[in-house]
């Protein structure tokens, strides 16, 4: 499997052979919790190497919670957009708000209260989302923490870090200001 290339450099890895990913040639062991520099370089150098497998992972797990739990998985999700939605306009909104909450102090309190109700209404709906959401980012930093680099995972990595190769997680990692320090 070839690397898909797209606009300005930006390349998507391939999908890592199953046997490498997780069955027959797969090493793991469990970091040394001691040494966070060594691990921190595993979980980073492992994201760079199997980002296509892990997206494809989250993509899996995702969808599996949301067939268990269709409907809350949905109601979790407007319920999740409402109440950014809410605390985005509130944010922009304060002073308007506050002379609001000034002049009606009672509709404050009922729409306060009509808020919390929701929040609690969904509650349910909104654990099931956020688990259909984090459990697949806690099972990505597991693998990528016990997975063992092989010659392949850190040849790739050292041609992402001299900058030959953009791939998605090179970017996102870049971002977040950790790609300059593993390379470093």
């Amino acid at each position: 499997m070839d690397k898909t290339k797209t606009d300005s450099n930006f390349e998507l890895p391939p999908l890592r052979r199953l046997d490498d990913f997780l069955l027959e040639y797969a090493r793991f062991q469990i970091p040394n919790f001691k040494d966070l520099d060594k691990w921190g370089n595993r979980v980073v150098n492992n994201l760079l190497y199997y980002q296509t497998n892990y997206f494809s992972m989250f993509v899996i797990i995702f969808l599996i919670v949301g067939l268990i739990h269709p409907v809350k998985m949905f109601v979790g999700m407007i319920a999740m957009t409402v109440i950014l939605g809410g605390f985005a306009y509130v944010s922009t909104e304060g002073r308007l708000i506050h002379q609001f909450k000034q002049q009606y102090p009672g509709v404050g309190i009922i729409a306060l209260i009509l808020a919390a109700c929701f929040a609690t209404y969904t509650l349910g709906s909104l654990l099931v989302f956020l688990l259909g959401i984090l459990l697949p980012f806690t099972v990505i930093f597991v693998h990528a923490s016990l997975r063992l680099r092989n010659i392949k995972n850190k040849l790739a990595n050292k041609i992402e870090g001299i900058g030959l190769a953009r791939t998605p997680m090179g970017i996102f990692l870049e971002h977040l200001g950790m790609q300059d320090e593993i390379f470093a």
